[in-house]
């Protein structure tokens, strides 16, 4: 449904850049990504604990956002956070369908509202806080973070929770790779269903 776009909004931006999209089912894509300032979820191992403090970070409006994705040739849009559902990202989407984009986002679902027009959901639990069961049927991908060998369990609840056509991801925490990655390999060899998802733009030095 269309909506009268506010190009004026005004979004909390961390940080907006493009590069390759590094993890999950659209892995190696050219892509834009616009981090959202504001997280209450407090992951103790976050890699951008700079992001959970709203009020840190520029607010930009829409136009502004969307023209400065529009600078580069790529057509794919990650909106990522923080948690970047605890904004109202209506007006964001339908200003980036406009221009072209195929929209991203990547959440922990645990917001009371999915708001906005994708075209793809990757949902990320966390263990830190629960999740709104909404999400669940909405996620075209889950992508669960094991940082140690409970998280199989806990990985495998939220799997038989989602949509029959939801890709399943397993991806290890960055900094436990080396003993957690070896176990992630086993263990999809054991559950075919699930896949890998490396943080591969970490192995390129990109962002």
């Amino acid at each position: 449904m269309l909506i009268e776009i506010d190009i004026e909004k005004k979004l909390p931006v961390m940080e907006a850049f493009y590069t390759l999209q590094g993890e999950g089912f659209h892995q190696g894509k050219a892509a834009y990504f616009i981090r959202l300032g504001g997280c209450d979820v407090g992951c103790i191992w976050c890699d951008v604990k700079d992001s959970w403090d709203v009020n840190a970070h520029p607010k930009l409006p829409i136009n502004q956002i969307v023209n400065e994705a529009k600078s580069h040739s790529g057509r794919l849009a990650v909106v990522t956070g923080g948690e970047p559902l605890l904004h109202n990202l209506n007006e964001l989407t339908e200003a980036l369908h406009l221009a072209g984009f195929q929209t991203n986002i990547e959440t922990s679902g645990v917001c009371e509202n999915v708001t906005g027009d994708w075209d793809w959901i990757c949902f990320s639990p966390k263990k830190f806080k629960e999740p709104n069961p909404d999400i669940f049927l909405k996620a075209h991908e889950l992508k669960v973070v094991i940082y140690n060998q409970s998280d199989f369990e806990w990985a495998e609840g939220y799997a038989a929770q989602m949509s029959e056509d939801c890709m399943l991801y397993l991806q290890p925490e960055w900094s436990k790779s080396e003993t957690i990655l070896p176990k992630i390999i086993d263990y999809i060899k054991e559950n075919p269903k699930w896949r890998i998802s490396l943080q591969v733009h970490k192995f390129m030095a990109i962002p």
